[in-house]
């Protein structure tokens, strides 16, 4: 993925498989890029202009010398050159530039030495843990914060943004440029928040981490079912928040719900990449490690809930669901009684369309299918959801397993004509072909 204002790359770079590795390597490191970029800069926007023409000078040198070893690197210490030459026309470049310097020298030596270059993943110092705090800033609103983290720190396009919040894309680019501009003018500062400050604003950055991964976990566009950077980008920061806050329940419900989640990854695509649900998946290729790191994590997060003598909050729930779907060692084993009760109880105490359409699968598989569907045509009456693909996909399944063929083709189609993503919708529209409108 290209940054706005990077449509020169089709001009620039002819050879298509150094296309798709500069394509590849901007979505892995723009946002860890723009986030030691800021630290530097003391701005975003400047940072992400910087980001952008150290993409550029890849997009015009790598064609002819190849992409470098460590391509993060080399996009880290061009954009830091341009840094210096930027801080050279400010009237405090003196001291910036001594700090920059000094960054670059110590960069280079450790690049020399170290195979690999430098490890990214470091505790509360972590420029990418610094961008998330700095953009849960409580002078933002709710949905700025989300926003701006989504597409500085998740690399999601503006309609991807927009996809996961059911609202216009228009919409979410207002709150971005708000929010850099709000950044701006008051001077919020760089850097990850400490005692009470750090647990006001723990709640946003949790929410930031889960879109993350979900964005990851089922694409929202382009051809791929499943984009795992962001899966990893994201279980990597509830990892860290969890070490930040090791007494936090809901920190490590959210890290098992990560965990269990990411653990079917490698059974939901076949071998040509085409989705595979759940219930059809093959088991055995889950990952048994994760598995026990998010179940160990759930267990965690229950006894510290237990401590404080508060109920489980929305993430431990979900992570739940999850663990029921984890011990289940066939689809038939699985207790669907059990997760559509805590589907009732995380709607009661986190309420959402989308939750309530989760619970009308789960009431489906527990109770049978018009049980589940009056709960789904509830939610299509209510417009909740409209333009959302799975109600119209959760809605044909039903139809279907209730005879209502004719309905459920045409619901299936919709949903296919909803989707962003590629391979989602060839999926339901094979789902849609096998449906007789006949029978």
């Amino acid at each position: 993925m290209c940054p706005p204002g990077s449509g020169s790359k089709d001009r620039i770079v002819t050879d298509e498989p150094t296309r798709r590795a500069i394509d590849a390597v901007w979505r892995i490191e723009s946002p860890r890029l723009i986030a030691g970029l800021t630290r530097m800069v003391r701005d975003i926007g400047t940072a992400e202009e910087l980001a952008q023409d150290a993409l550029v000078a890849a997009m015009e040198q790598w064609p002819d010398a190849g992409v470098p070893r460590n391509p993060g690197a080399w996009l880290m210490l061009t954009a830091k050159r341009r840094a210096i030459d930027l801080l050279r026309r400010n009237e405090t470049y003196a001291r910036k530039l001594q700090i920059v310097g000094h960054e670059l020298e110590t960069e280079q030596r450790i690049q020399d030495t170290v195979p690999g270059g430098v490890d990214p993943a470091r505790a509360i110092e972590d420029d990418l843990l610094r961008m998330v705090f700095t953009a849960c800033h409580p002078a933002l609103s709710r949905e700025a914060r989300v926003a701006i983290t989504l597409r500085l720190l998740g690399g999601l396009t503006t309609d991807e943004i927009a996809r996961a919040f059911l609202v216009p894309e228009s919409t979410v680019a207002q709150r971005i440029v708000r929010a850099k501009r709000t950044i701006a003018t008051k001077q919020i500062p760089y850097e990850v928040p400490h005692g009470a400050e750090l647990a006001e604003r723990l709640t946003s950055v949790l929410e930031v981490v889960y879109l993350i991964f979900n964005e990851g976990y089922a694409a929202t566009s382009g051809a791929d079912w499943m984009r795992l950077d962001l899966c990893e980008d994201a279980l990597r920061l509830g990892r860290v928040i969890a070490g930040l806050m090791p007494d936090e329940p809901e920190v490590h419900g959210l890290v098992a719900l990560l965990e269990l989640q990411a653990s079917r990854s490698r059974a939901r695509t076949g071998s040509a990449n085409t989705p595979i649900m759940l219930l059809d998946q093959d088991r055995s290729r889950w990952d048994q490690l994760l598995i026990h790191r998010g179940l160990a994590a759930l267990a965690r997060s229950g006894a510290l809930s237990r401590a404080r003598g508060v109920a489980a909050g929305p993430y431990a729930l979900q992570a739940g669901i999850a663990a029921t779907h984890a011990m289940a060692r066939t689809p038939e084993k699985t207790d669907w009684i059990r997760i559509a009760g805590l589907y009732a109880v995380l709607a009661n105490r986190a309420p959402s369309p989308v939750v309530e359409l989760n619970r009308a699968v789960a009431v489906a598989m527990a109770y049978g299918p018009a049980a589940g569907l009056e709960l789904a045509d509830t939610l299509a009456a209510s417009g909740a959801l409209n333009g959302y693909h799975l109600l119209p996909s959760v809605r044909g399944h039903l139809l279907a397993e209730l005879g209502r063929n004719a309905e459920a083709r045409t619901e299936l189609e919709q949903a296919a004509a909803l989707t962003g993503n590629g391979a989602e919708r060839a999926l339901l529209l094979e789902r849609a072909t096998a449906v007789d409108p006949n029978s």
